[in-house]
């Protein structure tokens, strides 16, 4: 059987971090799945899954936790649900959100509310700050995977995103995610 580990890292950005982290993974038994990184204001930021034989992940946690420097959360999980935890999130349609916008206060709030509202379950988000190319305003740009919950009408969701946008004062775009 196998093993998930789920980790988050947050570490003063310093070159050989990934390196000190993968190294640690594959000595310990562990396989580098998927991961999410960034540098934000000098902080080095990351979830990552890791998969590990069910006998070797008490180890590998221990051993990614004493890594000096790192500020670690180790969580085990499975592949599939278990009675204790969360239910998973049933499969439904999946769309891409796009955002353009103006920066300012309460749009990420904004748009997680009509989301949440409708259980509509965000399985990849990404928001960036840059100056506008003429105007040198600051900008928010906001790029989203959303999972819909059974019977959540594409259409509805839509909708509702879009009869918000002129209040935003954003550019917003709601399709399925490029192949």
């Amino acid at each position: 059987m196998s093993t998930h580990l789920v980790l988050t890292v947050i570490a003063a950005d310093r070159p050989g971090l990934v390196s000190q982290l993968s190294d640690t993974i594959t000595a310990g038994g562990g396989n580098w799945l998927d991961a999410r990184m960034a540098s934000l204001a000098g902080q080095f930021a990351g979830v990552l899954l890791v998969g590990v034989a069910d006998e070797r992940a008490d180890a590998l946690a221990a051993a990614l936790q004493a890594l000096p420097g790192l500020r670690l959360v180790v969580e085990k999980s499975s592949s599939l649900p278990s009675g204790g935890g969360a239910a998973a999130v049933p499969a439904g349609l999946v769309l891409r959100l796009e955002l353009l916008g103006q920066d300012r206060p309460g749009i990420v709030r904004d748009i997680s509310r009509v989301l949440a509202e409708r259980q509509v379950s965000i399985t990849e988000f990404e928001t960036e700050r840059s100056s506008g190319s003429f105007s040198g305003e600051a900008m928010f740009k906001a790029r989203a995977l959303l999972q819909l919950p059974p019977g959540l009408d594409p259409f509805d969701l839509r909708q509702a995103l879009e009869s918000q946008a002129n209040e935003w004062m954003v550019d917003l775009g709601v399709a399925p995610p490029a192949a």
